[in-house]
C-alpha cells in the first residue's frame, strides 16, 4: 500500500469541507444537529449543512415504512442562471449506476440468457485470466481487475472520448491487481465490461435495455441513463478547491463512465428504486438474494459487498447502501428493507465526507442510534500527510515529488496560489481526524477532517 501523501490528494481536501471555526457559529451550527425523528427538525437541519458546506444543490427523499416522510430539494441546480433545485431535478448518480447494471445481468439471466457464473472468456476471451473471472465477480469486485478511476478529478485522459471496448482492452488486459477471489478492491472496470456483456447477450445498447426492461418495472420517468438522454430539470455539477470559489465541473468525456455510473436520477424515484427492488418488483427471490448477499473471498472472510450494493448491519438491521461520485456531483442512497425505509441525498457540489456525515445522521435518525465512530488507520499516518499537504498549501509550495502526476499536473500555479491566499489566514489547524479509510488496489485512501481558527 502506498502512503496517502503519494497519491489522491483530492480525498484529503476534505479537510477544507468540514470547516468548523471557533465561536457561535460552530455552536449553532452543532444546535442545529437532530436528535430524534423529526421532519421540520430534519429539514432545516439539511437545509443549514447545505448553506454551511457550500453544496451548490441538494435533493433529499427519505422514506419510512414505504411512505415518503421528506421529500424537498436545496439550493440551485444551476448557478448561472439561478434555478432552485425542485423534486424533480436529475443529478448524477454515479456509481450507484452499478445495482442497476446487474440488474439487468441478473434479469437477462433468469430469462435463461446467460448464467452469472459465465466466464468473462465467453464475452471477451482476450482479456487477462478471462477463464478464470466470472460476471459474478464483476459484480462483487473481486476479479483483480484494475480500476480506471481511482482519482477524485478527471485527468487529462477522461477529458478525451474513449470507445469502451479500447477502454476494457485497455485496463482489464494487462496485469491484475491480484488472484480472482482473493480480495475485494472496488473495480469500474469490471462493470464496463458488465455493460458491454448486457449489449452482446441482448442485442440492444445498455441505455435502452436498461430504460425498457428495468427502469420500467420500477416506474422511474425521472431517470435518465446518461447526460442529455431525455428532456428535463439536470442539476449542474460544480467543483471547489481549497475553499475557492465554486466552478462549473467538467463531465468525463463520453465512454469513460458507461455502466459503471452514468445514470442521472431524482431522489424521488430513486427512493422509488429502492421499494421496487426489496418489494420483487424488478427481479426473482433467488436473484435478489444472490444480489444481496455479501461476498466470501477464498480465504472464507466476507466482502461485505453483495452484487452492486454494500450490505451491512446496525442495531440488528441490514441496510442496503451504495455512494456515487462522478466529476461535480456525489450521491448517497441507504435502503433498511425489514423496515421498507430509505434516505436518498443527491448533491450537485462532491463534498466528500462532510456529504457522507450528512447521509449517515439521517439514517441514524431512523434507526435511534448515534454514528459511528471513526476508524483507525493502519501503516502511514493520513493525519501527518494531511497537516503536511494543508502546509504546503498556506505557503503554495507543493512538494511536487510527493504527489502523483496527474494530481500534481492538475494542482498548476493558479490553483496553488489562490489556496494560499484563501488558507493563510486560518493559521494551523486546531485539529486533524481520520473520516474514513478504505482502499482501492495500490491505494490505501483516508478522508480527512480538521477544524481551523482564523488568525487573530
Amino acid at each position: 500500500m502506498r502512503l496517502l501523501a503519494r497519491f489522491r490528494f483530492l480525498n484529503f481536501v476534505a479537510l477544507f469541507w468540514l470547516v468548523r471555526f471557533s465561536g457561535n457559529v460552530a455552536a449553532s451550527a452543532e444546535a442545529a444537529i437532530p436528535t430524534n425523528f423529526n421532519t421540520a427538525a430534519i429539514d432545516a437541519y439539511v437545509a443549514s449543512q447545505v448553506k454551511e458546506l457550500g453544496i451548490a444543490g441538494v435533493s433529499l427523499a427519505i422514506l419510512r415504512d414505504g411512505q415518503v416522510v421528506l421529500a424537498k430539494g436545496y439550493g440551485f441546480r444551476s448557478l448561472e442562471p439561478r434555478e432552485l433545485v425542485t423534486t424533480n431535478t436529475l443529478f448524477a448518480i454515479g456509481s450507484i449506476t452499478k445495482q442497476f447494471t446487474c440488474a439487468c445481468i441478473f434479469l437477462l439471466a433468469e430469462e435463461g440468457k446467460l448464467s452469472i457464473q459465465d466466464k468473462v472468456a465467453k464475452y471477451f476471451p482476450e482479456l487477462t485470466r478471462a477463464n478464470d473471472i466470472t460476471l459474478r465477480d464483476l459484480m462483487n469486485h473481486v476479479s483483480g481487475y484494475p480500476d480506471y478511476y481511482p482519482l477524485d478529478f478527471v485527468d487529462r485522459r477522461m477529458a478525451t472520448p474513449i470507445a469502451v471496448d479500447d477502454l476494457i482492452r485497455q485496463y482489464a488486459g494487462g496485469k491484475l491487481d491480484f488472484a480472482p477471489g482473493t480480495r475485494w478492491s472496488y473495480s469500474n472496470t469490471g462493470f464496463v465490461i458488465l455493460g458491454r456483456v448486457i449489449e452482446k447477450v441482448s442485442g440492444d445498447t445498455f441505455q435502452h435495455f436498461l430504460r425498457n426492461r428495468i427502469l420500467a418495472r420500477a416506474d422511474m420517468k425521472q431517470t435518465a441513463v446518461e447526460l442529455g438522454e431525455l428532456p428535463g430539470e439536470f442539476a449542474t455539477g460544480y467543483i471547489s478547491f481549497a475553499l475557492g470559489p465554486v466552478e462549473r465541473a467538467e463531465p468525463e468525456a463520453r465512454g469513460w463512465i458507461y455502466s459503471a455510473g452514468s445514470m442521472y436520477c431524482s431522489a424521488l424515484d430513486l427512493a422509488k428504486w429502492d421499494m421496487a427492488l426489496i418489494g420483487a418488483k424488478v427481479l426473482t427471490d433467488d436473484s435478489y438474494k444472490t444480489m444481496t448477499t455479501p461476498r466470501k473471498l477464498t480465504s472464507g472472510k466476507s466482502t461485505g459487498y453483495g452484487c452492486g450494493l454494500g450490505v451491512s448491519q446496525r442495531e440488528g438491521f441490514t441496510i442496503l447502501s451504495h455512494n456515487g461520485a462522478v466529476n461535480g456531483f456525489a450521491a448517497r442512497n441507504a435502503v433498511i428493507p425489514a423496515s421498507k425505509s430509505a434516505v436518498v441525498l443527491l448533491s450537485s457540489t462532491d463534498r466528500g465526507a462532510a456529504f457522507a456525515q450528512l447521509h449517515n445522521r439521517l439514517i441514524s435518525l431512523l434507526l435511534q442510534e448515534p454514528a459511528p465512530s471513526v476508524p483507525k488507520i493502519s501503516g502511514g499516518s493520513a493525519v501527518s500527510a494531511a497537516r503536511d499537504f494543508f502546509d504546503q498549501l498556506q505557503k503554495a509550495s507543493i512538494e511536487r515529488k510527493g504527489v502523483g502526476e496527474e494530481f500534481s499536473i492538475f494542482l498548476d500555479d493558479s490553483k496553488v496560489k489562490g489556496a494560499a491566499q484563501r488558507l493563510a489566514p486560518y493559521g494551523r489547524p486546531v485539529s486533524v481526524e481520520v473520516q474514513e479509510l478504505r482502499e482501492r488496489g495500490e491505494w490505501k485512501l483516508a478522508r480527512s477532517a480538521s477544524v481551523l481558527r482564523r488568525v487573530p
